[in-house]
């Protein structure tokens, strides 16, 4: 063993005693330490009305991924969280800036749209804000984007929004209105989602330090990484070959990344969703075989029926699932079981939900088998990217406090 091998070693080794020594400090009951240099820290929100994970990146880089606002009303949601008392996107927004009081600066480098459906991007409904300064009503990502300077907004069809078709509803012209008014008034960038690159969403604070961190594009709107350099290829069949009818939904169409640091790697495909083997409709199959076996893998379309089907599961294989929960049918009974089985992929997996309903856990039977089903959700990987933890928030108040502690896990 050579004397670099040893230190290397010893490296490593000193690294997992500070880093474990920390975490014990962490116990239920105490409001979640601050993120700090090294780590990437994944929040899954829980406003019980859509999706909304926000990023810490090891430089201390800020990203958002949704920030979802459905006004669907009972009982065909979950109560809203905390309260009612304020709209998703200013809880949601509560929440970052909380979690933003310790840095220099209180904004978001990059801000992600995986697709247009309100409970990702907000729906507009009455009693509603308008901006301040621009001709957009606030809900969801608008509302954030107000009350939170933001550099870079991507979505899955910028500049044009027309396929496969123009997009006419009037929650997506209000966010399509927010996005140029803030290109022309702030100075914001704008850009379509880049399916095989990997230099989309870079850090912005001290990326040479982190060589070992990248996120991925891989899929969106039936393009697919091909795993080669930034290559990409189209799942789906021209649209002149298709009617209307038969174009692809918004859900197939977005946007999929694998976020890698060290070990540890993680999936969000938004809305993906499955089909019959083989066909052009199941775009979750091509998408999970080029991403591979990751540690952490957000359900796509919440484990509706329609999703998180056995060639995925099989090819991703993830130690940990999260389901981001918003209404009774998420998650499938089918799709939790085949989440579950053994039968699908061999080897222990935890899955954690932000928001069961009742009527869930009636229909299905098999809920007390989650390792969560209620809270915000947090993974924090440890410097280095050899292993993480996953703390579950109460959401019941705006406390942060932790609710529930596993983990460590060990990257694959």
């Amino acid at each position: 063993m050579t004397a670099k091998t040893k230190f290397k070693m010893m490296f490593s080794l000193a690294l997992s005693v500070i880093t474990l020594s920390g975490l014990a400090q962490v116990k239920v009951g105490d409001t979640l330490p601050s993120w700090s240099e090294g780590y990437l820290d994944i929040h899954h929100i829980n406003t019980g009305k859509g999706e909304a994970a926000f990023f810490m990146l090891p430089d201390g880089t800020t990203m958002l991924v949704d920030a979802g606002a459905t006004a669907r009303p009972k009982p065909r949601v979950t109560d809203p969280k905390p309260d009612g008392s304020r709209t998703p996107g200013e809880w949601i927004s509560r929440y970052i800036l909380h979690f933003l009081q310790d840095q220099p600066e209180k904004r978001l480098n990059h801000v992600l749209l995986t697709h247009f459906h309100d409970d990702h991007i907000g729906e507009i409904y009455p009693g509603l804000k308008t901006s301040k300064a621009g001709n957009y009503i606030l809900t969801g990502i608008t509302e954030v984007g107000e009350n939170i300077p933001f550099d870079k907004i991507v979505d899955r069809n910028w500049p044009d929004y027309n396929w496969p078709e123009p997009i006419k509803a009037d929650y997506i012209q209000n966010y399509i209105r927010f996005v140029k008014w803030n290109i022309d008034h702030k100075g914001v960038k704008a850009e379509q989602f880049r399916v095989g690159a990997n230099d989309q969403f870079m850090m912005v604070n001290n990326p040479k330090e982190y060589p070992n961190f990248e996120i991925r594009n891989i899929a969106a709107n039936g393009h697919v990484w091909t795993g080669t350099g930034n290559n990409e290829r189209n799942h789906f069949p021209p649209l002149e070959s298709l009617s209307p009818s038969e174009y692809p939904g918004e859900n197939a169409c977005s946007s999929a990344f694998r976020l890698s640091y060290g070990k540890f790697d993680y999936f969000n495909g938004g809305d993906l969703t499955t089909g019959a083997p083989g066909t052009w409709q199941d775009i979750e199959t091509p998408v999970g075989l080029v991403t591979g076996p990751v540690d952490v893998c957000i359900a796509n379309h919440h484990a509706y029926y329609d999703a998180m089907g056995a060639l995925f599961l099989q090819a991703v294989r993830p130690r940990v699932h999260i389901i981001q929960v918003w209404a009774p049918s998420h998650p499938s009974p089918s799709v939790l079981s085949r989440m579950m089985s053994s039968w699908t992929y061999p080897g222990p997996r935890d899955i954690f939900a932000t928001n069961t309903m009742e009527e869930t856990r009636v229909v299905s039977g098999r809920m007390d088998n989650l390792k969560s089903q209620q809270g915000h959700i947090v993974i924090r990987v440890n410097p280095g990217g050899e292993d993480y933890m996953i703390y579950i928030l109460d959401d019941s108040e705006e406390n942060f406090k932790v609710k529930a502690i596993h983990g460590p896990y060990n990257c694959n």
